[in-house]
C-alpha cells in the first residue's frame, strides 16, 4: 500500500506547491499551463487506448463497453449527482477541475495496473511512476484552480487501495486480456477529458464511467 500512499502524497504535494505558484501567476499563464496540460492528457489518451488496442483480442469489446455503460452513466446520472455534491465545495469552475482531476489521476492505465502489479507481482514501479505524474499534473491544476485538487488525491487513495484489495483476493483469476481492455476504455476516457479541458468538447465523462464494469462481467460470465 506504500505505493498508494506516495501517490496520493505527491498529488497533495503538488495542490500545495500549485496554490504557491497560483499567487504568483497571471490568468493567462494559468491558461496557457491549462492547455498545456490538455495536450498531453490528448497524447496520454491516444497512447494508451491505441497500444492497448493493439493487444486486444477482442477490439469490439471497447465499442459495447462505451455503449452500455454511457446508457447506465446517464440512467443514473453521475455527472449531475458528482456535480452537485462537489459545487458544495466551491464555484463551478472548481467542481469541473475537480472532476477532471479525478478522471485523470484515477483512470489513467498505470494508476488501475499499478495497484494490481504492486498486489500480484510486488512491483511498485508503476505507481511511483504514476506518483510524479500526478505531482506534475497537480500542480497546474491547482495553479489555476487551487487547493481543492487536493480532493482529488483522497479520492485516489481509496480508489487506488481498493483495487491493490481487489487484487489481492482475486489473485490468480485477474487474465491480462482483462487488464488490456480496462485501459483501452481508459485511454478513450482520458482522451475525453483532455478535450474538455480544451474545450473542444463538454462530453459528461462521469456518465461513461460504468463502462469500466463490462469487460470484466464479459470475461466472467461470457467468455
Amino acid at each position: 500500500m506504500w505505493g498508494t500512499i506516495f501517490n496520493a502524497g505527491m498529488i497533495i504535494l503538488g495542490s500545495g506547491l500549485g496554490l504557491l505558484f497560483k499567487k504568483g501567476l497571471k490568468p493567462a499563464y494559468h491558461q496557457t499551463l491549462l492547455q498545456a496540460l490538455g495536450l498531453c492528457v490528448i497524447l496520454l489518451g491516444i497512447s494508451t487506448a491505441s497500444t492497448s488496442l493493439q493487444k486486444s483480442s477482442l477490439p469490439v469489446l471497447f465499442i459495447v463497453s462505451l455503449t452500455v455503460g454511457s446508457l447506465l452513466g446517464q440512467a443514473l446520472r453521475l455527472e449531475e449527482r458528482f456535480e452537485t455534491l462537489t459545487k458544495k465545495l466551491g464555484s463551478a469552475e472548481t467542481s469541473g477541475a475537480i472532476t477532471t482531476g479525478i478522471l485523470l489521476f484515477c483512470l489513467g492505465s498505470l494508476s488501475i495496473l499499478g495497484p494490481f502489479k504492486a498486489a500480484l507481482d510486488h512491483d511498485y514501479t508503476y505507481l511511483i511512476t504514476n506518483g510524479l505524474l500526478d505531482g506534475i499534473t497537480s500542480l497546474i491544476l491547482a495553479s489555476a484552480y487551487g487547493f481543492a485538487i487536493a480532493i482529488c488525491g483522497v479520492v485516489l487513495f481509496f480508489w487506488q487501495g481498493s483495487l491493490y484489495l481487489i487484487a489481492l483476493s482475486l489473485a490468480g483469476s485477474i487474465s491480462s486480456s482483462l487488464m488490456t481492455e480496462l485501459s483501452i476504455i481508459g485511454g478513450i476516457l482520458i482522451f475525453v477529458s483532455g478535450t474538455n479541458i480544451l474545450k473542444l468538447t463538454k462530453i459528461s465523462v462521469l456518465n461513461l464511467l460504468p463502462s469500466l464494469l463490462i469487460p470484466p462481467l464479459y470475461l466472467l460470465f461470457w467468455h
